[in-house]
């Protein structure tokens, strides 16, 4: 073969944000605080649908599960790129990145499935209100959620299997700030084309279906809104879907966005942007969107806040009785 005789590549450069150097303490704060309000927010919200027994309905347990999702989304990627900023080590093991991406790519298939089955929940919600807790039993949406996962996993694990496979033999500098499908497979100098037509099979297979429900899911809820008579009405069934109908637009919008542009050099910088935005972004907003335009998350905020403030001014007071004992 032509690669024989060459060095085998074990590890690839990630050049990343490369040409921003004195931006680098100023982009490691940033991702830094977004990591942190990511991971608390999202945490936060898992124990709001935990703790609130009025929040144990079927739309909070998958919102549970996409707040379980995201902290574990982000940290495929800005863990190791804090690292880089802060060090500015930019080196990444071949198998190693393989192995980000398919933790990204995974991740991000459970996503889609994830907000399909939201958006079938408020389809269900509104559209088939009399039917609702008959047709969304608690079997069905376990069901729901484990398929999701399940489905997600395995989508990219085929590709993943293949690209284990090829071999790499310089150069070995990716364009990007994590380990992407397309970056890796042009560092290839083995046979790809296969891998290539699997993860283009595999992602229509895997990210049409849900994206198809979630559109055709909002079809059938806004002609169902606009038929309501009382203009009450219709905004309190399209308040309950709203947080997720944005969430769906930005997660959708930004995706598509990245991977139908063509790669060109004009186009780097705007392809960085959009790449931030739905894997640092995204994540960080999901949570803030949810609590903030969301009148029951609001609610079951307060109690849990007013609750702690009880606590910690009863233990105060439990001190101060017992300091004057003393």
């Amino acid at each position: 073969t032509s690669w024989s005789n060459q060095t085998l590549v074990t590890e690839f450069i990630l050049l990343g944000f490369r040409n921003l150097p004195e931006l680098q303490p100023l982009l490691f704060l940033l991702f830094l605080a977004i990591y942190i309000v990511t991971v608390s927010g999202n945490l936060l919200i898992i124990a709001l649908v935990v703790a609130d027994r009025h929040l144990h309905t079927p739309m909070y347990f998958f919102l549970g599960n996409l707040s379980c999702l995201e902290p574990c989304y982000s940290s495929t990627v800005l863990p190791r790129l804090l690292a880089s900023l802060l060090s500015g080590d930019r080196a990444i093991s071949v198998r190693g990145c393989i192995v980000q991406f398919y933790f990204f790519c995974s991740l991000a298939a459970t996503e889609c499935y994830l907000l399909a089955a939201m958006s079938y929940d408020r389809y269900l919600a509104i559209c088939k209100p009399l039917h609702y807790a008959a047709l969304m039993s608690g079997r069905f949406i376990l069901q729901l959620a484990a398929g999701s996962w399940i489905l997600g996993s395995l989508a990219c694990s085929t590709v993943v299997y293949l690209m284990f496979q090829l071999v790499f033999c310089g150069p070995n500098e990716i364009d990007h700030f994590f380990c992407d499908f397309t970056p890796i497979i042009k560092l290839s100098c083995s046979e790809n084309s296969l891998v290539v037509l699997l993860d283009s099979i595999l992602a229509f297979a895997f990210t049409l279906p849900p994206f198809l429900l979630t559109v055709v899911s909002y079809i059938f809820i806004l002609v169902t809104i606009l038929r309501m008579p009382s203009v009450s009405g219709r905004q309190k069934a399209f308040s309950t879907c709203s947080s997720h109908l944005i969430v769906v637009t930005i997660f959708y919008l930004t995706l598509m966005t990245v991977y139908m542009l063509p790669k060109t050099n004009q186009l780097r910088v705007f392809h960085l942007a959009l790449s931030v935005s739905y894997t640092i972004l995204t994540p960080l907003v999901n949570p803030l969107i949810y609590s903030l335009r969301n009148k029951e998350v609001k609610e079951a905020l307060k109690k849990a806040a007013s609750k702690y403030q009880v606590v910690v001014s009863s233990g105060n007071s439990s001190y101060i009785a017992h300091s004057t004992n003393k």
